[in-house]
Parts: C-alpha cells; sequence; structure tokens
C-alpha cells in the first residue's frame, strides 16, 4: 500500500472519507440484494456481540496496541489530568447532555413526526447510547490523531471501569426506572476481548521483536508492516455493519435522519466540550484529541445488547442504537480531522 513520503499519510487515510462512504455503500447493498452473507455471519455470536465484527475490531487496535510501551503507562500518574477530564466528561456531562437534547428534538422539533409514545421510546434509546462510552472504536480515532497510545489505553481502560458502576444507576435514573436487566456476559466480554486481550498480544509482540531484532528494527520496520491494518479493519467492519443493517436503512430513512440530528449534535456537543477544557488546562494533543474523541464515541456493542435484552429486538429503542453505530464514523472522521487541523492550539508531545 502506497504512502505519501512527504506527510507520512497513506493512500487509505488520506482518501478516508471516500472509502468509509463506498463501504457503507457495498454494505447497504450486501444486506439488500446477497442476505445470506449477513445472515450466515451473523450466527457467529456471542453474549450478543458479534464475532466477525469482534475479529475486525481486534485487527484494527492490535497495531496500536503495539506501541504501548508498557512502562509508559506508570507515567499516566504522574500527569492525571486528562484522565480527569474525560471521567468529568462522559460521567457527569454526556449522560445529561443527550438526555436533554434528544428529549428536545424527539418531543418539541419533531413532535408532527413522532407520537409522544414512539418519542419516549427513542429517548431511552438515546441515553443507552449516551451513557456508553467508546471502548474498541476511540483506538482508530486515537491512531489518526497520533495520539499517546499508553494515555489512551488507560482512558479507556478506566472508563469501563466505572461502566461497571455507574451504567446501571445513570440510564436508571435518566428512563426513570429500576432494576435495568445489564447483559454483564456482554460487557465483561466486550471489555475483555476490546482492551485486555489486544493489549496483552501488543506488548506481548513488541517486547518479543524488541529483544530478539532490538528497539530500532522494530520501530523502523516491523511497525510498518502494520500501518494499514487499522483503516483496513475499519473499512471492513463497516462493511459488516451495514450489511447487518441494511433493511433497516432502507425501510426507515425518515425517521432514522430524525435520530441522527439529536446524535449527531450530542458528538459535536461533547467533542467539543472535552477539547476545549483540555486546551484551557494546556494538556498535550496527543491527549486532548483522543481524550475528546472518546467523549464523542459510543460502546455500540454494549448499548445495542441492552437495548435488546430490555426492550426486544424489534423496539424502537434498539433502532436508535443502530442509528448511533450509523452516524458515528462519518462524524468522528470529521472531527478527527479538526483535530489534526488544530494540532498547533496544544502543546505536541506528552
Amino acid at each position: 500500500m502506497t504512502e505519501d513520503k512527504s506527510t507520512g499519510i497513506s493512500f487509505f487515510e488520506k482518501n478516508l472519507t471516500i472509502w468509509v462512504i463506498l463501504c457503507m455503500a457495498a454494505g447497504i447493498l450486501i444486506g439488500k440484494y446477497l442476505p445470506a452473507i449477513p445472515d450466515f455471519l451473523s450466527r457467529f455470536e456471542y453474549a450478543q456481540v458479534s464475532i466477525p465484527i469482534a475479529v475486525l475490531i481486534w485487527l484494527m487496535i492490535y497495531p496500536m496496541m503495539m506501541k504501548v510501551d508498557f512502562t509508559s503507562l506508570r507515567n499516566v500518574a504522574k500527569d492525571p489530568s486528562g484522565l480527569y477530564v474525560t471521567w468529568v466528561v462522559n460521567w457527569l456531562i454526556k449522560p445529561f447532555t443527550m438526555f436533554g437534547i434528544a428529549a428536545f428534538f424527539f418531543y418539541v422539533v419533531f413532535r408532527e413526526f413522532i407520537p409522544e409514545e414512539l418519542a419516549q421510546q427513542y429517548l431511552a434509546g438515546a441515553v443507552i447510547l449516551g451513557a456508553a462510552p467508546c471502548t474498541a472504536m476511540v483506538f482508530v480515532w486515537s491512531h489518526l490523531t497520533k495520539g499517546n497510545p499508553a494515555y489512551t489505553v488507560v482512558q479507556v481502560a478506566s472508563n469501563d471501569l466505572i461502566i461497571l458502576i455507574a451504567f446501571v444507576p445513570i440510564v436508571g435514573f435518566l428512563l426513570g426506572v429500576s432494576g435495568i436487566p445489564i447483559p454483564w456476559d456482554t460487557l465483561f466480554f466486550s471489555v475483555v476481548i476490546f482492551v485486555v486481550i489486544p493489549l496483552g498480544a501488543g506488548i506481548f509482540t513488541r517486547q518479543t521483536v524488541i529483544r530478539k531484532k532490538g528497539f530500532d528494527y522494530f520501530q523502523n520496520k516491523f511497525i510498518p508492516i502494520f500501518n494499514e491494518f487499522t483503516i483496513v479493519g475499519l473499512l471492513l467492519t463497516l462493511v459488516l455493519i451495514f450489511s447487518f443493517q441494511g433493511d433497516v436503512i432502507l425501510n426507515s430513512p425518515l425517521h432514522i435522519l430524525m435520530i441522527a440530528v439529536p446524535l449527531i449534535l450530542q458528538t459535536f456537543l461533547i467533542f467539543f466540550i472535552a477539547y476545549f477544557i483540555s486546551r484551557k488546562i494546556k494538556l498535550c494533543h496527543n491527549i486532548a484529541a483522543p481524550g475528546g474523541l472518546i467523549g464523542a464515541s459510543n460502546f455500540f456493542e454494549l448499548a445495542v445488547a441492552v437495548a435488546i435484552t430490555v426492550f426486544g429486538a424489534q423496539s424502537p429503542v434498539v433502532l436508535v442504537t443502530i442509528v448511533g453505530v450509523l452516524v458515528e464514523v462519518p462524524v468522528m472522521l470529521a472531527l478527527v480531522k479538526f483535530a489534526n487541523r488544530t494540532g498547533h492550539w496544544f502543546p505536541r508531545v506528552a
């Protein structure tokens, strides 16, 4: 795969928006005209997590995990400001702004098109989505913004620990529902497969190659072999996701657009809150950019699984979580571009 030597940006990265659109379209067409493919792949599932998608996401984040210097994980404690921003934005701000923005659009702006009972279900889906900050895809966004891999790992891992404690109370409070059943196997399986396994594999690979070949070989020859893996994994994941949801997209275009509006506004709002707080406290760009993107993106595997478990697979609540998956990648790519263009606002290295 080719790379622009002057910028270090690969062909895929340089034209990523175009590739994303093509892959989304390809997925929809496969779901519509070759439904046997997604039907077959959907059989491979554990704890309501698609194994094929999990493998592709693992392919995305494994190369970044190899860049994590295990000793540098200890250095995160020396400057925990980025963690504080992540925690505050993700848990004290994001769920509540999602509730407010979604309620405003579903009950007020779109009230002529969405009956009140349906609006209530759409709001429930938005709340579930907003209370589940990203676990896996954020490693891709961090990679694209040249984020600090060690710091990103800690930001994500600490969020996963907080989810175990805070997710149920926050969703229950905002929905006015108590005793929400959470698929704990989905939650734990997702954390293990999207964080623990790739991190362990990455560290093991790094230490093994450096021990046998030296750091220069690892940095200059071994790592470049995997430069395209993250992007290829992202594109193939999109094809799969959109093939699974092709019928939903084609059958409910108007409601998908109405659901997408508050979700997109929420994504931009949360990113800018975290990003500008980070700028205010003078965080380095390779911590600030991933921090903003963690809050902006969502743990869609958990959100979809919870919605199905609580409300049923055919519920409008599930549709909202699926729309969250559909709009996330294009919006996040726009935010990645913004973060890359504004890197001069921050100190560069951490």
